[in-house]
């Protein structure tokens, strides 16, 4: 995802009279099309002492679908998508089995002409079944039915020891608990998933945007957000997108499945008299109803199938605990406005905000390896960084090193708050209690189980403390 991790060596903005090296970019790769193709990729590298790295659509800001030197397993081309009524002792109802390279956008479309819909992520290209589900798996339709991990009924999974299982609650329980949060490209080389499907249906929306005409006033109203989201955390099914920057806010969608568009004017309409009351006039504001999510999607998030996405971006933040907000938003916001008032290019603040509770997913805490902090917390807080494509290493080094310390800045604001790994810092010190929390130690007696050779390696994935990374990119088990 992140350009850091290509060196910038080979880059279209690369002059052509400098040299172009690899770097982390993996040396050769197997176009996945079976499972002996995986079988025979893991038994190269293993009888060949070769790095192996897994790689969907590298959506990934922290270079798991890397590898100096490796042989990559690309599972981009496995593109089946079926639904079928899915049937055991823990659910009953409509499913979807998508493979590996199966994305957002296709899941999407398929789902609707089924009369379905299925939870995903935002961006519409990035791959449904692996890392981002892996690592937990934020979207639209969190507040409604979950995380992406909460919605997992089965994986089918190729073991580092060659073995082509299915893992779910009943066969290989241990691997499908890990897999459904635990990391990405840690455990096995997912071939496909079976998630629930839900039944498709209207679904309302909106958006809203204020520019900062008046320093204080607009500061009031990034406040008064903060506990407007308290508010509607205790709506079902109601989930935003927000973002600001020290020149304007904006709301870039909200989502409502089963409720309209009046519902979602209602659900605003405090926060927009407290704007009136600071003297605030919306440059922008709409409420919509759709007849199926795919419809509300494509509205907002448009320009399919690449969506108003950049790659060219550094990012890291922390998930803001409904106890900050009760307790320490003024202190919250202070530190967020010296971020967006910092000497940094193109910075901005971003939340996602949706009640991601067991009571919400349906389910019991143990059910899977999400990070405990998500059913804390009130939204997901990230500061994203453009830069400039043609900048050098050490320039993006450097803003990370400022992202760091901003993210240093808020963990005694969020004590326990922790970090979604997907969208996290690839040299956080505390990654073991950021990305896996109190799951930490069963997942590493997990990763023993089905990698004991450590076949399976990436930054911050469990277990990547006890190897070694030599100069030339092979992984040396310490």
């Amino acid at each position: 995802m992140s350009p850091y991790w290509l060196n910038n060596t080979c880059s279209p903005y690369t002059s052509q009279n400098a040299s172009c090296i690899l770097g982390n970019i993996a040396s050769y790769a197997i176009n996945v099309s079976s499972v002996s193709d995986v079988v025979a990729g893991l038994e190269f590298a293993r009888q060949n002492n070769v790095r192996l790295s897994i790689k969907n659509t590298g959506h990934d800001y922290i270079g798991r679908s890397n590898g100096e030197g490796s042989l990559a397993l690309w599972t981009h081309n496995l593109k089946d998508i079926t639904f079928f009524n899915y049937s055991s002792a823990v659910y009953t109802g409509p499913a979807a089995k998508v493979s590996a390279g199966v994305q957002f956008f296709e899941a999407y479309a398929a789902a609707a002409s089924h009369g379905l819909r299925v939870v995903g992520g935002f961006c519409p290209t990035v791959g449904m079944a692996g890392g981002y589900v892996q690592g937990a798996g934020h979207g639209p339709l969190g507040a409604t039915y979950g995380l992406a991990a909460d919605n997992t009924l089965e994986f089918e999974v190729v073991t580092p020891d060659g073995r082509h299982v299915v893992a779910s609650r009943t066969e290989n329980p241990d691997l499908y608990w890990a897999l459904s949060g635990g990391g990405g490209g840690t455990y096995g080389i997912v071939l496909s998933l079976t998630t629930k499907a839900h039944p498709d249906g209207q679904v309302a929306g909106g958006s809203l945007a204020f520019d900062n005409t008046n320093e204080e006033s607009f500061w009031a109203a990034i406040e008064k957000w903060q506990h407007h989201l308290l508010l509607l955390d205790q709506i079902p099914g109601f989930t935003t997108v927000w973002g600001f920057t020290n020149a304007s806010f904006s709301i870039a969608f909200a989502t409502l499945p089963g409720g309209n568009a009046s519902g979602v004017a209602d659900a605003l309409s405090p926060f927009l008299k407290e704007l009136d009351n600071l003297g605030i006039v919306p440059s922008s504001y709409e409420t919509s109803d759709r007849s199926t999510f795919y419809e509300h999607y494509e509205h907002y998030t448009g320009d399919m199938p690449y969506g108003p996405y950049t790659t060219n971006d550094v990012i890291g933040g922390r998930l803001i605990q409904r106890s900050t907000i009760e307790h320490n938003a003024t202190n919250l916001v202070a530190v967020l406005r010296d971020i967006v008032n910092s000497d940094l290019p193109s910075v901005r603040v971003n939340g996602i905000a949706a009640n991601v509770t067991h009571a919400r997913a349906g389910n019991s805490p143990g059910d899977n390896a999400i990070l405990p902090a998500w059913r804390e917390s009130l939204y997901w807080l990230n500061v994203d960084v453009l830069f400039d494509p043609a900048s050098s290493v050490s320039d993006i080094h450097g803003i990370q090193a400022q992202v760091n310390q901003f993210q240093d800045r808020l963990r005694p604001l969020t004590p326990g708050g922790g970090a979604y790994m997907n969208e996290g810092t690839y040299d956080n010190v505390d990654w073991k209690t950021d990305y896996y929390g109190s799951n930490y130690d069963k997942l590493l007696q997990v990763k023993k189980t089905y990698d004991p050779e450590f076949l399976l390696y990436s930054h911050t994935s469990v277990g990547a403390d006890e190897v070694t990374v030599a100069s030339d990119g092979r992984i040396c088990k310490n």
